[in-house]
């Protein structure tokens, strides 16, 4: 987990700190009224889904990692599953998007990539391979090609989705474990001037190490939102019988996140700008993208 250290020892505090009277309308005929008047009683307000209906169709779509090195583990991580497509033998892809700093290997001897779906007391493990990475800290992504994993692939937010206050929920496996869920809203969107894109987000949903790769969804679409990159933290040190000790401490509201443009910027860039092309939502949940 990439992790902004503030300084020790560190003491955290938080401060909470009549219109122009209307025009009589002109009389209209009632046959001309009575169809507008009708079409109107005849759409009814569609349902919005509940948190947990949303959560079902959110969870598909999240795996762990697990970078191992001569049969052990050295770090973990999360990733969200943004493509899903046959090979050229019928068999299932899945494209699975996760920090670059989560897959590093340099200087690794017999690096293993593992991709894990926890299903209740079962864990389906598979083997991943890095085929993309971008340049940290710029471009902290990664995309990681998994062969038999059949999951079904995220939809992307659009840039306009990414509104202050919207309600989030963050999917991801904090050291090492199962799945795990936080909620909080996005709270602030950093623009790029030049492009006119979002090019950095926040939430106020906490997260833990090994929550990097994780996504951050919309609980109103269900979309992706953005990719968890790292968290902030303050150094906190004490002394217990003459002896030092320190620890990081993750501060509230302070999860940094690479948006989804940045993350359909990175497929594009690196030749897998098909995986973004949007199908019909199937009885699963949302849409597959699929190959062309």
């Amino acid at each position: 987990m990439t992790r902004f250290l503030l300084g020790a020892p560190a003491l955290l505090a938080l401060v909470s700190c009549a219109g122009a009277p209307s025009q009589p309308a002109a009389a209209t005929p009632a046959s001309q009224v009575a169809p507008v008047v009708e079409r109107v009683l005849a759409v009814p307000d569609a349902p919005r889904m509940t948190r947990k209906e949303q959560v079902r169709r959110i969870l598909p779509h999240n795996v762990r990692l697990q970078l191992a090195s001569q049969g052990r583990v050295l770090s973990t991580a999360s990733g969200v599953v943004v493509g899903a497509e046959r090979d050229e033998s019928g068999a299932m892809v899945a494209w699975v998007v996760t920090n670059a700093h989560a897959v590093a290997m340099d200087g690794m001897e017999a690096p293993e990539l593992r991709v894990m779906v926890d299903r209740r007391a079962e864990s389906l493990e598979h083997r991943g391979e890095v085929v993309a990475m971008g340049q940290v800290p710029d471009l902290d992504l990664a995309l990681v090609r998994v062969p038999g994993l059949d999951l079904p692939a995220v939809e992307l937010a659009d840039d306009a989705e990414l509104e202050l206050g919207e309600d989030v929920v963050v999917a991801a496996s904090p050291f090492g474990r199962a799945l795990s869920l936080s909620g909080g809203m996005l709270s602030q969107v950093e623009w790029d001037k030049e492009s006119q894109r979002p090019k950095m987000v926040k939430t106020d949903a906490p997260i833990g190490y090994g929550a990097s790769g994780g996504g951050i969804f919309s609980l109103t679409t269900g979309r992706l939102l953005a990719i968890v990159e790292g968290y902030r933290t303050a150094k906190v040190d004490f002394e217990v019988q003459e002896e030092n000790y320190s620890f990081d401490v993750p501060m509230p509201g302070e999860t940094f996140a690479a948006p989804s443009a940045k993350v359909r910027h990175f497929l594009q860039a690196k030749g897998f700008g098909r995986l973004l092309a949007r199908k019909p939502a199937t009885e699963g949940g949302l849409a597959h993208a699929a190959g062309r």
